[in-house]
């Protein structure tokens, strides 16, 4: 089994997020607060009531028991984590992701690289291709300035080694002895998922390509099972097994070829938040033969109270041990208008809300009265969202349950598509007291 090898990151970097200044570009961001420091406001403990709607925060024990349970989940099974930091691009997160941890932090594209690498994150998964002659000479000459870097890609064809050979040994022209081959795993997919070689055969010719590119190193195989399966049911999860086992037998293939360079320890990666157990399941064993068995899950530092609450392994409908998740994700909102029975209008829409992967939920109503605290609310559906505004149905021969001036606490589906929203983001000390107070910001780099 390999040995623990954590990244690391620049802890002044993040440290420094904290003198930033807000101003009116942050959104709902009370005026009142424009001109102070993050750290600040964080220790001014600002009640919530004081910050006008729409917003979405986090929750800080949510957040601490999350990192927490998945670190120590991966650690019982001998795996390591790379979470998908493109989920919430945030190196405030990412610190704390590291500091319990984590091998890497993996993103999507060049501009993900940058800010990882703007926060001197030590080793960086790019779960896609690069391919653009820029961004390849960019990450060449990253890798040129900085040994204790390392830099992972994927690739999926023959074609797209050629080209990434092509680029860089441009680059090595121009680096000289200071030129370092870049890693590359393998990317396996299956019938009507994404990217990824379709089968073996094809996952073995593109193994040999890079192997014999002299700028490029073979670093092992990766996949995402994600996009095979779409629910927990038994037809779901036996195409993700037989999806996975597809990737060991193609790492399996690789090493009974020889394929990898000597003396390396092979990667083999995957796992969002669905079905990180059977990934543990199906490919943790090759750990055992000397294997890094990487998960790469992001959602679940914030869980969520819709599609991962339904799907994770770790959710409302657990199908491995280890503590349960916990949604650290919340919209809060205010009903605006009643225009007809039946009907409420809250003051969030797509431009402020998850809305891909299922529709909010309504939780709690807080009463506009002083000194009353949040209560349950039971019949009102989310039914619609446009870009400012969300329809609340409820049933019209009812007394309504929502009224206007309320504010409602909204559970939301899918992080990735709530960061994305959000360039400043406030943390709550408990999402159910009476009146939460803020206890930090995390800023977002979209």
């Amino acid at each position: 089994m390999p040995e623990r090898d954590p990244a690391t990151v620049d802890a002044r970097a993040v440290t420094a997020l904290a003198e930033q200044r807000l101003t009116w570009a942050d959104k709902s961001i009370p005026p009142e607060l424009w001109g102070q420091t993050v750290a600040e406001v964080a220790m001014r403990r600002v009640p919530l009531s004081r910050f006008p709607t729409p917003l979405l925060t986090l929750s800080a024990p949510d957040l601490r028991h999350n990192v927490d349970t998945l670190a120590t989940w991966c650690a019982e099974r001998g795996l390591d984590l790379a979470p998908h930091g493109k989920t919430t691009m945030a190196p405030q997160l990412w610190a704390d992701q590291i500091a319990a941890g984590a091998w890497a932090i993996t993103v999507a594209n060049l501009s993900q690289v940058a800010v990882a690498r703007a926060f001197g994150v030590s080793r960086v998964l790019v779960a896609n291709a690069v391919l653009s002659p820029t961004a390849l000479d960019w990450i060449a000459g990253e890798l040129a300035d900085d040994v204790g870097l390392q830099v992972i890609t994927w690739v999926d064809d023959v074609r797209a080694v050629e080209l990434m050979e092509q680029a860089l040994a441009g680059s090595a022209s121009t680096l000289g002895s200071r030129f370092r081959p870049m890693d590359v795993l393998v990317e396996v997919g299956g019938a009507s998922g994404r990217t990824g070689a379709r089968d073996v055969a094809t996952g073995l010719a593109v193994a040999r390509a890079i192997a014999t590119a002299p700028h490029l190193r073979l670093a092992g195989v990766a996949g995402y099972e994600g996009a095979i399966g779409n629910d927990s049911d038994e037809a779901s999860l036996a195409a993700v097994r037989a999806y996975l086992a597809m990737m060991a037998e193609t790492h399996r293939r690789m090493v009974a070829n020889r394929t990898y360079p000597p003396g390396h320890v092979p990667i083999v990666s995957a796992g969002g938040s669905a079905y990180f157990d059977d990934v543990a399941e199906v490919l943790g064993p090759l750990n055992l033969d000397g294997v890094r068995v990487v998960l790469r899950s992001g959602a679940y530092l914030t869980h969520d109270d819709g599609h991962y609450r339904h799907l994770s392994p770790l959710g409302a409908e657990p199908r491995t041990t280890g503590r349960g998740l916990r949604s650290a994700l919340h919209a809060w909102v205010q009903v605006s208008s009643q225009p007809e029975p039946g009907l409420a209008l809250i003051d969030a829409g797509k431009r402020d809300l998850p809305f891909d992967l299922g529709l909010p939920e309504v939780q709690l109503r807080r009463p506009r009265e002083a000194g009353r605290c949040p209560e349950a609310v039971a019949g009102a559906t989310v039914t619609a969202l446009n870009d400012q505004h969300g329809f609340v149905r409820f049933d019209p021969a009812t007394e309504p349950p929502v009224r206007i001036g309320d504010g409602l606490r909204l559970g939301v589906s899918h992080p990735c598509t709530a960061f994305d929203k959000w360039r400043l983001i406030p943390v709550i000390d408990d999402p159910d007291a009476c009146d939460p107070v803020v206890v930090d910001l995390v800023r977002t780099f979209f």
